[in-house]
């Protein structure tokens, strides 16, 4: 076996610590870590931190190349490659796209989903990032359902989350978010509400769907995440269902519960680079102070779990080996994804190389995916 690829110079992160040590890849995988320097293809990381890839569970920031603009289209392959890109750009080695089956048409209905399964699925083999599906299935969508169970059995999901975002009887009928919905699935507000009012008659049935859709997905082995949990009781449901990643939960006292049970709790990372929710909930950085989330995920900005990683480390959250946990190794292990997230003789070969000068604006160098040098801003490094 040669050597395919080998990173000196720089301080790694290996068993929870930065140290002075070489990496070793051999045909995709992490073949050493601390090896005495030796002949082969080099990348020299001296003044850089090399660190896991970082495993994006929740992102869906591809929907704005797919729609960069209300009404403005552009195919799927366009938009997913140049959100490979974007990703490896920023350290991302593993992406799940958040992509959203629901009841309402246009670039989140169910029309659009199969279109991005599909050209997703035909571009795999050529995209740099390990590139996933975590299909966000809309609670109401229930004319759908066989067809998403379909896909769970077939294994094209990779990550099942359930999300209800159905407007709620009281809400105002020409709220600004109702008419941001109402937009996006090319509908007038009229026209918006009177599916509402249709799929609302159906509620009896919701509870059931979601059922016979983790009875599938346990059985497939695909890992269920729920979203906006509103209380402990709701994530207790989903628990039970076999749901033990509870995305965004709504109040304190429902993340507590999380957290209680064992439960895995995903936040936002740009509420951690921004310093707080964009919505007004609580700081991401005072929940992982409490040990109420476990897994900072790109939401809708690829930059930021990087951005968000070294930024608890500049305030003193946690120090750096530590707040890497929560955009590697730990939504890796939540994905049910042992080989990465870590750099550990046998797991997968994803690296980045990292100028950590300033811990506000850390900047990859290099991006290694699978062994393969995907992405490098500074050519003289590699020899």
């Amino acid at each position: 076996m040669s050597r395919k690829l080998r990173i000196f110079g720089g301080q790694v992160l290996t068993g929870g610590l930065l140290v002075d040590a070489a990496v070793d890849l051999y045909d995709g995988y992490v073949a050493a870590v601390g090896a005495e320097a030796g002949p082969g293809r080099c990348l020299d990381a001296q003044g850089l931190v090399v660190l896991p890839g970082i495993v994006d569970i929740h992102g869906d920031a591809f929907e704005r190349q797919l729609m960069p603009r209300p009404g403005v289209d552009f195919a799927a392959p366009i938009g997913l490659k140049d959100s490979d890109r974007q990703a490896v750009a920023n350290g991302i080695t593993t992406v799940y796209h958040g992509v959203t089956a629901s009841w309402e048409p246009g670039l989140r209905g169910i029309d659009n989903a199969r279109a991005i399964l599909d050209a997703l699925e035909a571009l795999r083999p050529s995209l740099a990032a390990d590139t996933r599906l975590h299909l966000r299935y809309e609670a109401y969508n229930l004319d759908a359902e066989a067809e998403i169970a379909d896909w769970i059995s077939a294994r094209r999901v990779d990550m099942l989350g359930f999300n209800d975002h159905m407007p709620g009887p009281d809400t105002p009928p020409r709220t600004r978010k109702l008419a941001e919905m109402a937009g996006r699935a090319g509908l007038s507000v009229e026209h918006f509400g009177e599916l509402i009012e249709r799929l609302r008659a159906r509620a009896d049935e919701v509870p059931h769907s979601t059922a016979r859709l983790a009875a599938q997905a346990r059985q497939s082995g695909v890992p269920m995440l729920s979203h906006d949990d509103a209380n402990p009781e709701r994530r207790s449901t989903f628990r039970a269902l076999g749901c033990h990643v509870a995305e965004f939960p709504v109040t304190e006292s429902t993340a507590e519960a999380a957290r209680a049970a064992g439960d895995d709790i995903v936040l936002g990372a740009p509420n951690v680079v921004r310093g707080g929710s964009h919505v007004g909930w609580v700081k991401a950085a005072d929940m992982i102070s409490r040990g109420l989330c476990t897994i900072l995920a790109s939401d809708y900005y690829y930059p930021a779990p990087l951005l968000a990683a070294f930024r608890l480390a500049a305030d003193g959250v946690a120090p750096l080996a530590l707040a890497w946990n929560y955009v590697a190794e730990q939504p890796a292990r939540a994905a049910a994804l042992g080989d990465r997230g870590r750099l550990e003789s046998g797991c997968r070969a994803d690296v980045i190389l990292v100028d950590a000068t300033d811990f506000h604006h850390p900047a990859v160098i290099a991006t290694i995916a699978a062994g393969e040098l995907v992405h490098l801003t500074e050519a003289r490094r590699l020899h």
